[in-house]
Parts: structure tokens; sequence; C-alpha cells
């Protein structure tokens, strides 16, 4: 039964994924690809850290929704240990994470985009789930994970901004210096 899926998982898989380069949006495939990196959000958020002192709550939640995503997905792809797609795009993807199951990216995109459309107005909720569908799909198309990889990783994700919603008010109740 697990081959059969396995099997149909790698046959969508396959026929989403664009080969490297040979088409105009490979650019903006990659771009949407990188643009839900861990890195790129953490040092953005830094920076609205020290730019923005009125934003320095909201900055610290999202900085802390990110690393415990993380968490959880590092937890999942170590006990599944599913390996990513064959291919030769994203190299430091590959050698510093060689497991695809669930998706970071997507899981992060679509935890930021819950968080976005349970506390931020409505154009930026809709900018943010257009990005987070964007960023996922991307994954795909680059080869970097199987279809089923971002489904898991938006069902986590979407799980994961709407319990970080919930205990917010938790967490500046208990950690206001912090939060």
């Amino acid at each position: 039964m697990f081959e059969k899926i396995d099997a149909i998982d790698s046959k969508i898989s396959k026929i989403i994924r664009m080969d490297h380069g040979d088409s105009p949006w490979w650019k903006l495939v990659t771009f949407f690809a990188h643009s839900g990196d861990s890195w790129f959000w953490l040092a953005g958020l830094l920076a609205a850290l020290v730019l923005f002192p009125t934003r320095r709550s909201l900055a610290a939640f999202v900085i802390a929704a990110i690393l415990g995503i993380a968490a959880v997905v590092m937890v999942v792809k170590f006990t599944v240990r599913r390996s990513r797609p064959p291919g030769e795009w994203g190299t430091v993807y590959r050698n510093t994470d060689p497991h695809s199951f669930p998706s970071g990216h997507a899981a992060r995109a679509s935890m930021l985009a819950v968080i976005a459309v349970l506390s931020g107005p409505v154009w930026i909720a809709v900018l943010m789930v257009v990005w987070a569908l964007l960023v996922s799909l991307s994954r795909v198309l680059t080869g970097m994970h199987y279809f089923s990889d971002i489904v898991a990783g938006i069902l986590l994700g979407i799980a994961a901004g709407q319990f970080v919603v919930l205990i917010r008010p938790l967490l500046m109740t208990f950690l206001p210096t912090v939060f």
C-alpha cells in the first residue's frame, strides 16, 4: 500500500518539477524557493527588533515561532528520514539537510501565513497566503521536495500557526519583557 502511494507521489512530483534553467520562469521559481529560507526571515526579524522598537514584541514572537517550527520539522525529518528527490539544484539544502519530509519551507511559510490571517490586516493576510502557496509549490518545481512533503509541511504550518497565535497571550503574560 505504501509503495503504491509513494509511486503516485513520485509521479505527481515528477510532472510538476521543472528542469533546471529550461524555463524563463526558473529565476522567479528559485526566488520563491529561497524566500522561505529561515535565515532570510530571521535576519529580517532581527533587523526589525532593532529598527522598529514598537514592533519588538511581534518580531520576537515570530522569531520564536520560526525557531519552534524548525525544531518540530527537524524532529520529524530525522525520524522519517525520507531522502530528497534526486537532482542537482539546491546543493546547500541537499548537503545541510538531506531529508525532505516534511518541507520546512512549506511549514514555515504556511505558519507565517496563518499568523498573518489570524493577526494582521486582510491585505497582508492575502499576500502571505499567496506567497506561502508559491513557496510551497516552488519547492516541488525545483526538485527539492516531493508533493507529499509540501502537503505535510502546509498542514504542519497551519496547525503551528494556530497554536502559536493561541498561546501568544500566555507568552506575553509570562514573559512580558520578551514578548
